[in-house]
């Protein structure tokens, strides 16, 4: 089961959603320490991340983004703020994507 569950639908094809994706990818491995691996697929790519005490995977596909992540013990009190954290990257990378047009 995942500590963490965020899902955000979109309208911008799999190309662009990977795109942003891999800008989610570069933000945490420079913010947070966050080891991540980028597998792309015809129509799903599978984003996963990893660093100490922190797991998962977000779904990436041509209409939404799912993340599901599992926090070690020591990260579980922070769940909140680090899921806040987490939609905050997404939808602002969302945005500014959606914003190109």
């Amino acid at each position: 089961m995942s500590d963490l569950k965020i899902r955000r639908e979109h309208q911008l094809g799999l190309a662009r959603a990977r795109a942003v994706a891999k800008k989610w990818a570069e933000h945490a491995e420079k913010k947070f320490d966050v080891k991540c691996e980028l597998a792309a697929g015809e129509a799903q790519d599978v984003l996963r991340f990893s660093r100490a005490g922190v797991s998962g995977e977000m779904l990436v596909s041509g209409d939404a983004f799912e993340l599901n992540a599992k926090l070690g013990f020591l990260f579980k009190p922070f769940a909140g703020q680090i899921e806040a954290e987490a939609c905050k990257q997404l939808d602002t990378a969302l945005a500014k994507e959606a914003a190109k047009g």
